[in-house]
């Protein structure tokens, strides 16, 4: 009886912030909607600055659970610019939650709504999402020769064209770095051997194709690139081996105490632009993560391990950031749910809205 009642009580961490970050979509891509049929007749310029407060105002519940709820702490080494600014962020890839703390950054940077995402192309199937993200300026890609780069330039040259602020999202290395997955690691490995690279240990080797192609075609509109070494406190077991990374629904549950995130600002101008410098570029960058995170899991000294060298400096995030979005997100959905006709296009929205969504992104990728 009591295992039975701690289970049930450790899967509503999960299932309670769950339920209302996917339960408040459909009100959510409605409100979008409405916004995008109005600004049809109006300049793109005008649509993406809504379109950004709106994706600030869901995104900002999103952290509400992550952070406010979660209780985690952050632990930033680095100067943030406390400036607005078009980037490309860069950073190593680890875990489901790795997304989440673009935003973390983004909204103490107060570009929370500029944030867009290159994304895998697999997840252009998520309900109803899988579509708004493309609709924000989200770029689905595929690996190696499936790699449609046509499409790529196409949908950045869209986007700077129109002058929308770019807070872009990239994890070169294309996939997770998990350390029980020892055969994607030696592949990895293997293919830096074959390219005359070093080898790295706690990150896999970074491809460059769709880092580079975004600065190549961006370059006018950027300022910088936000080279970003994330690192999850209790990922290192009692032998000294590193952990998994925790998934979103680990991360809920309140299984991170604690996030370090190193943060480096690279100017657009010292990147080279021809693709075989940029890759060596690149590669060094990524050299530099494998260090700060071989002293973070491996150091030998007790006030070192766990921790990124500098100086880092915590950095809550204030209730008054995220609660109004929760307020404003539940207060558009509960109206829905508690009248017939409301429950009806609740559930028209999130069949007709991901049936439409699917073949708008296969359609126009």
């Amino acid at each position: 009886m009591l295992l039975s009642l701690v289970v049930h009580t450790y899967s509503l961490r999960y299932w309670f912030p769950a339920t209302i970050m996917l339960g408040t979509a459909p009100a959510y891509v409605l409100s979008w909607g409405v916004w995008r049929l109005l600004s049809t007749v109006l300049p793109a310029s005008v649509y993406h600055k809504l379109d950004d407060r709106l994706y600030c105002i869901y995104q900002s519940m999103v952290l509400f659970f992550f952070e406010n709820y979660t209780g985690v702490e952050i632990v930033i080494y680095g100067d943030i610019p406390k400036n607005k600014e078009n980037v490309i962020y860069l950073s190593n890839h680890q875990c489901t939650a790795d997304w989440i703390i673009a935003d973390m950054l983004a909204i103490r940077q107060s570009a929370l709504g500029h944030v867009r995402y290159v994304l895998k192309d697999g997840l252009k199937w998520l309900p109803l999402y899988g579509w708004y993200f493309s609709q924000h300026g989200g770029i689905y890609v595929k690996r190696s020769a499936r790699f449609n780069e046509k499409a790529m330039r196409k949908k950045l040259t869209t986007q700077t064209q129109c002058g929308a602020p770019m807070y872009l999202v990239i994890f070169p290395e294309g996939t997770r770095y998990n350390p029980e997955l020892k055969n994607v690691i030696a592949d990895s490995q293997a293919f830096a051997v074959k390219e005359g690279l070093a080898v790295l240990n706690h990150t896999l080797t970074p491809r460059m194709k769709a880092s580079h192609i975004a600065i190549e075609t961006m370059k006018d509109h950027l300022d910088a690139v936000y080279d970003v070494t994330v690192a999850y406190e209790g990922t290192l077991d009692a032998s000294g081996q590193r952990k998994p990374a925790p998934s979103m629904p680990e991360f809920l549950c309140k299984e991170c105490p604690r996030i370090h995130i190193h943060f480096d600002r690279v100017d657009i101008k010292e990147i080279p632009a021809e693709p075989m410098f940029f890759r060596r570029w690149l590669h060094d960058r990524f050299e530099m993560k494998d260090r700060l995170l071989t002293d973070f899991y491996e150091s030998q000294d007790s006030d070192k391990i766990c921790r990124f060298p500098r100086e880092g400096k915590l950095s809550p995030l204030p209730l008054w950031k995220t609660l109004p979005s929760v307020v404003i997100l539940g207060g558009l959905t509960l109206p829905m749910l508690l009248t017939e006709n409301g429950r009806r296009l609740y559930v028209r929205t999130w069949v007709c809205g991901t049936l439409l969504g699917w073949l708008w992104v296969n359609a126009f990728p």
